[in-house]
């Protein structure tokens, strides 16, 4: 079975983080930042337009619905990880981030193992979007020229950590469900 545009705009956001590590971190690299900002633009933008274009059209699949939360927090993990390198944001808040993701992931695996796909919030949704905001407002680094640039990263990032605990919080709520069984297993 072939691929749809959503899913082919998935795996292309996916495919680009290597390309964006790579000019975030390489220091020899003239406008570096610049590159690796225009990337992460363009793949959180395929972010976008494959949920758009799955949902006007009917083309929402489970790989989908499994593969693009994923490649979400792929590019993102990957960016966090990037600015801590960078000096950009706390270690600290990148890991209840990156915490987050892997907490999500394995309630996802385990309902998956009972034959259930389990779509991403509003919540999640809204997260997500805060977190690019905020690390575009990180790359870009205006603060040295714009003191009021300082003050909208630490806004965004602080409120783009908030809504990761309140995502997590309300998808343990909604999904608690899928971890009550019979026994536990290790």
């Amino acid at each position: 079975m072939p691929m749809n545009l959503p899913n082919k705009l998935t795996m292309l956001r996916i495919i680009l983080i290597p390309f964006f590590v790579f000019f975030l971190l390489y220091p020899g690299i003239p406008y570096g930042k610049w590159i690796a900002l225009a990337i992460f633009c363009v793949a959180s933008l395929t972010d976008l337009a494959d949920g758009k274009i799955a949902r006007k059209y009917n083309l929402i699949t489970n790989f989908g619905k499994f593969m693009d939360p994923l490649a979400d927090k792929m590019l993102v993990s990957s960016a966090f990880i990037c600015l801590v390198a960078n000096g950009r944001i706390a270690a600290w808040i990148v890991i209840i981030i990156i915490a987050r993701e892997f907490v999500i992931s394995g309630f996802r695996l385990i309902a998956s193992d009972n034959g259930v796909v389990i779509a991403a919030s509003y919540w999640g949704k809204f997260k997500t979007n805060f977190q690019m905001f905020a690390i575009i407002m990180l790359i870009m680094d205006l603060s040295g020229r714009f003191p009021i640039a300082y003050y909208i990263e630490q806004a965004l990032v602080w409120i783009a950590l908030i809504l990761t605990i309140i995502s997590l919080v309300d998808y343990i709520v909604k999904n608690i469900d899928v971890l009550k069984e019979g026994g536990s297993e290790e």
